[in-house]
């Protein structure tokens, strides 16, 4: 048993990083400054995009990238079940319509075969999600998005610094959307961004998260002609932000290590599978997924998180919640290979901070579980 509980995402936060706050703290200005443009255009140069957009959380950058789209009443938006519900509330926010496709069973990623099959004259976008870590099929997406003439408005929250096909994520899409939440692979403590090569898009985005102020010719001046949002991020954030950006490849590092010992851990337990990492991807690893194929779901988490590991369940599947059922009249048995990976499905504590030692603590623990039938 563990003396001190191990949950399955953590920060990191060194002094070099309460330095870097500090020094903002004592300034005249703590926020919108020049920090905010600095954090911008560091995590634009390392993904590879021309233009980046700070926000307030990843939320928020979900809602800009789907105001900039021109998601509007009645337009369709296709995402996955397996994620998190911002990524249906974006869809909403803007008066549009959530609509879901079923998940490939080997990567939890959406199935763009199925995708093409929910495509209507309505649809206007698809929000592809690079779940725990791993790019979703992103040419496959962007060419179904041509020929239909649709926006594709990238979830990578999991993903920042994964590859696809050799190439940085938050460049492959029309919009990248980021999170820089305690649990992602750096921090601002809240926090997101939007990446996009598209000109229009990154100065509608600067102008949304601001309410949509135009600046006029005189420094008072100002007009608004749409509503637009306090998204805004502070100095004191993108602080922090910048100092974590030059840790985060030894942090995916790190993570990818540790997904390493789990993989060579549980590969050979038969009642175990394993992420999978396609070939031509390089996962980010923000989460480390399970699947149980005859152990009671439940009753092994529970029995590790008595032995204080910190289990989670990512996620439960967005047409199982009560909105979209009553709402949009989803049920349950509408996405089977969803349903059948939520039932199976735990995440396992991964963290950069996380030592060998931790490692080995969740090792056994599964381990046990496992063998007893998690009884």
């Amino acid at each position: 048993m563990r003396d001190e509980y191990l949950p399955y995402g953590h920060q990191w936060i060194d002094e070099s990083d309460i330095q870097s706050v500090a020094e903002v703290l004592r300034a005249d200005r703590i926020t919108t400054g020049g920090y905010v443009s600095q954090f911008e255009k560091v995590v634009a140069s390392y993904c590879g995009a021309k233009y980046a957009v700070a926000v307030s959380s990843g939320t928020a950058a979900l809602h800009c990238a789907c105001y900039v789209a021109g998601i509007s009443k009645d337009d369709e938006v296709i995402t996955t079940p397996i994620t998190f519900f911002a990524d249906v509330a974006c869809v909403v926010f803007c008066g549009g319509i959530p609509k879901l496709a079923d998940i490939k069973a080997s990567t939890m990623n959406i199935d763009p075969h199925k995708v093409k099959q929910v495509i209507t004259s309505k649809t206007k976008a698809i929000i592809p999600v690079d779940f725990a870590g791993h790019p979703a099929d992103l040419d496959e997406i962007n060419t179904l998005a041509k020929e239909h003439g649709l926006v594709v408005i990238e979830d990578a929250c999991h993903a920042l610094g994964a590859e696809y096909k050799g190439r940085k994520i938050g460049s492959l899409s029309d919009m990248t959307v980021l999170s820089f939440h305690p649990v992602k692979h750096i921090t601002s403590g809240e926090g997101g961004m939007i990446l996009t090569d598209n000109e229009e898009y990154y100065e509608k985005m600067r102008r949304f998260r601001n309410h949509n102020i135009v600046h006029g010719l005189h420094h008072w001046e100002y007009k608004i002609y749409d509503v637009g949002y306090n998204y805004r991020l502070t100095d004191i954030q993108c602080a922090l932000g910048i100092s974590q950006m030059g840790k985060l490849d030894s942090f995916v590092a790190r993570r990818r290590e540790i997904a390493r010992m789990y993989n060579d851990a549980f590969t050979s337990i038969k009642g175990i599978i394993t992420p999978t990492e396609l070939r031509h991807i390089k996962s980010s690893y923000h989460l480390y997924v399970i699947q149980l194929r005859s152990v009671n779901r439940d009753k092994f988490l529970e029995a590790i998180v008595a032995k204080k590991i910190g289990g989670q369940i990512h996620y439960i599947p967005i047409h199982y919640q009560p909105y979209m059922q009553m709402v949009w009249g989803y049920k349950h048995g509408d996405f089977p290979k969803a349903e059948r990976y939520y039932r199976r499905a735990v995440s396992l504590p991964i963290f950069p901070k996380m030592t060998d030692s931790d490692v080995r603590d969740v090792i056994e623990a599964v381990k046990e579980e496992v063998s007893d039938g998690g009884k």
